[in-house]
């Protein structure tokens, strides 16, 4: 999963939500967003950039990383059913 790419959707999705006066309901928004529209893996190889920070490449906006810390129980998904 190419992490710098997601970051990179995941901050176009920051800058349209980030023109909301309202803050919270722009974090809401990002995280509803991913949380809808962004496949399991994706959510949690995103998620996963926010512990281990890779070097160079392109940096998380700060309105991403304030709606994925914010939002983080709902954006994980749900562990697979071990059969």
């Amino acid at each position: 999963m190419d992490t710098q790419n997601l970051i990179d959707m995941a901050n176009r999705i920051g800058d349209f939500f980030d023109s909301m006066p309202d803050r919270e309901e722009a974090l809401a928004g990002i995280a509803d967003h991913i949380r809808r529209f962004w496949e399991p893996r994706m959510r949690r190889a995103l998620l996963t950039s926010l512990d281990e920070p890779e070097a160079g490449g392109i940096e998380m906006s700060a309105i991403v990383r304030e709606a994925l810390v914010k939002h983080r129980e709902s954006l994980t998904p749900a562990a697979a059913p071990v059969v």
